[in-house]
C-alpha cells in the first residue's frame, strides 16, 4: 500500500537517527562497545546500570538496547520485565556468558530480539544490532500506520461500522439491506461513505484496514517489508 502523505501545508518531520543503548555495568566494556558501535556510524549511548537507563531512556526513541543479562541491583531479565511493564516498545539484544545460556533463554521467551553469548565477534555483534535496529524501524511503522487506521476509524457512524463489518464479511449490498431491514440505495450511500472516511480504494483496500485496526498485520510474514502504511490521504 502507497505511503501516507503528509497533510496539505504541512512539512514531513525528519525521523531521529537510532540510537543502540548500551547497558553493561562493566566501564571497560561499555567503553569498548561505544567504540566498535560509533565506528560504524551508529549512536551510541551508555548505562552503568539498569536504572540509569530508565532514567534516561526517552520512549518512543528509535534504536535498540544491548543489555548485559547479570548486573547489580535490577539484572537485565529484571529491566526487561520492567519495560514490558512500562509497555517500552524496543528491541533488546542480550549479552551473556556461557554459563548464563538458561538466563538468556528466558529473556528470549520474555521477548529479547536475541542473545549473543561471549565471547562474541565484532561482525557478529554489529550484525544483530542492524538487524535488530531494522526490525525497530519496521514495528514503528506499522504502529503509526495502525493509528492512523484507528484514526479513521472513529470517523465512522454506528451504522456505517454495521455496514462496514457486513462488507468485510463478504455480504452483498442485498443481504445487507435485508439484515439492517434498509433500502439498497442506502447501504450504497453508507459503504460509499465508509471507502471515503477510511480512504479505501478497493474492497481489499477496506480488509486490510479492517485487518490493521484489529492489531492483525495483514502484510507480516508476507515476505515483504512489513512496513506499509494505509492507503494515501487524498
Amino acid at each position: 500500500m502507497p505511503n501516507v502523505a503528509p497533510e496539505s501545508g504541512s512539512l514531513p518531520t525528519a525521523e531521529p537517527s537510532p540510537t543502540v543503548y548500551v547497558v553493561d555495568d562493566d566501564p571497560a566494556m561499555r567503553s569498548s562497545l561505544r567504540w566498535l558501535i560509533e565506528s560504524v556510524g551508529l549512536l551510541v549511548r551508555t548505562c552503568g546500570s539498569a536504572r540509569e537507563f530508565l532514567d534516561t531512556y526517552r520512549d518512543g526513541e528509535p534504536g535498540c538496547l544491548v543489555l548485559d543479562v547479570r548486573m547489580p541491583g535490577m539484572s537485565g531479565l529484571d529491566l526487561q520485565a520492567e519495560l514490558v511493564r512500562q509497555r517500552i516498545n524496543i528491541p533488546v539484544l542480550i549479552i551473556t556468558g556461557y554459563a548464563e545460556v538458561p538466563l538468556a533463554v528466558r529473556a528470549m521467551k520474555a521477548g529479547a530480539f536475541d542473545f549473543i553469548e561471549k565471547p562474541f565477534s565484532d561482525q557478529t555483534l554489529l550484525d544483530r544490532i542492524r538487524a535488530a535496529v531494522a526490525q525497530d524501524e519496521v514495528a514503528r511503522r506499522r504502529r503509526t500506520a495502525r493509528e492512523q487506521v484507528e484514526a479513521r476509524m472513529r470517523l465512522l457512524t454506528p451504522r456505517e461500522r454495521d455496514v462496514m463489518e457486513r462488507v468485510i464479511s463478504g455480504m452483498s449490498n442485498k443481504l445487507i439491506a435485508a439484515d439492517l431491514n434498509l433500502s439498497m440505495k442506502t447501504v450504497e450511500v453508507h459503504r460509499a461513505h465508509v471507502m471515503e472516511k477510511l480512504q479505501a480504494g478497493s474492497l481489499a483496500d477496506l480488509i486490510r484496514l479492517a485487518l490493521l485496526a484489529d492489531g492483525n498485520d495483514p502484510d507480516d510474514g508476507s515476505g515483504s517489508s512489513g512496513g506499509s502504511a494505509p492507503p494515501a490521504l487524498s
